[in-house]
């Protein structure tokens, strides 16, 4: 080696340090490092793309023209006339009351009764609990459409089951004063099971040590479950609300369109319905679309009202 010369090691670096990687090497891996999560959620967020956001702005396009979904047709350009129009239908009123009626006759069935049936699971031992469980969530699984059917059969009038129980020839489907309240009925016979099995997710998730403090202070049953299991469940409660409003109208179309078909008297029409009615009965795909967007946005109110306070009752809880 010659003489004055620095002693190199192994890694090419002054005194067998490794030299210092060049700065494009060490940006490429940082830009790599950056990038490595966005490249796990690119097959969610590309389908989010495809599948909501794509399809929501083209309703909203479609929001803004008159046309009879004829692929021959032309479509005119008629800026918010839709809208206009929309506001000032009885009908679409009418259908937006049904819903908030729909949504509020669902939440006994989404809140009320899975959280006593939770409790009342709790005295049931482990092997009948799982059975209880089952046969509490087994009409979730039952498909709407063949729901349907069983139902009509069974308050078929006269000779139904329900009739025969009740001694009463009530036509309970195509009866105005009745239709809506069998459809609730139905749906959240449907909902109850999985509403059941969240409350009881959620109250496993509650530690057992609240409940044993409260038993040493010489609190009973009923008041830990008041004081103590309850409040800590309301962050569950908030999340079934929200999933009540969100996915009822969705639920009920395919009982309302193979048992009522909206009527009678359109007495089961609800928003979501009287939407797919104006594009596939009236062939107004603009005033349709105008519909499916004041929807959007009224539900996403709703939905942020419901997330805000889901957020003020986790943060209190904490």
């Amino acid at each position: 080696m010659p003489a004055g010369s620095p002693d190199r090691g192994e890694g090419g670096g002054v005194g067998g340090r490794p030299s210092t990687p060049p700065v494009r090497q060490r940006l490429r891996r940082r830009i790599g490092r950056t990038m490595v999560p966005y490249l796990y959620l690119a097959p969610a967020l590309i389908l989010l793309v495809v599948w909501t956001y794509r399809p929501l702005v083209q309703a909203v396009q479609l929001s803004t023209y008159s046309w009879n979904l004829l692929p021959t047709a032309p479509m005119k350009p008629v800026g918010t006339a839709n809208y206009e129009r929309l506001v000032e239908l009885p009908a679409f009123w009418d259908s937006v009351g049904r819903t908030g009626v729909m949504i509020l006759g669902l939440l006994p069935f989404t809140v009320v009764l899975p959280v006593l049936l939770t409790f009342a699971g709790r005295r049931i031992g482990r092997r009948s609990r799982a059975v209880y469980q089952a046969m509490v969530f087994a009409p979730f699984l039952v498909a709407p459409v063949a729901a349907a059917a069983v139902w009509r059969w069974l308050l078929h009038p006269g000779s139904g089951f329900v009739d025969r129980m009740l001694g009463s020839d009530r036509n309970w489907v195509y009866d105005s004063a009745t239709a809506h309240l069998v459809i609730i009925g139905i749906t959240g016979w449907q909902l109850l099971g999985f509403a059941q099995l969240v409350v009881s997710a959620g109250v496993a998730a509650i530690s057992g040590d609240y409940e044993e403090a409260a038993r040493v202070d010489g609190a009973s049953s009923g008041q830990i479950r008041r004081w103590i299991t309850l409040p800590l469940l309301s962050p569950t409660l908030v999340f079934l609300v929200l999933t009540t409003v969100l996915l009822s109208p969705t639920l009920t179309f395919p009982l309302i369109d193979s048992m009522t078909q909206g009527g009678p008297a359109q007495s089961t029409t609800n928003i979501y319905y009287l939407l797919w009615e104006y594009a596939f009965h009236s062939f107004d795909a603009g005033l349709s679309a105008a519909a499916g967007v004041l929807l959007f946005v009224g539900f996403a109110a709703v939905a942020g009202l419901l997330v805000w306070l889901s957020e003020k009752v986790t943060f209190h809880d904490d």
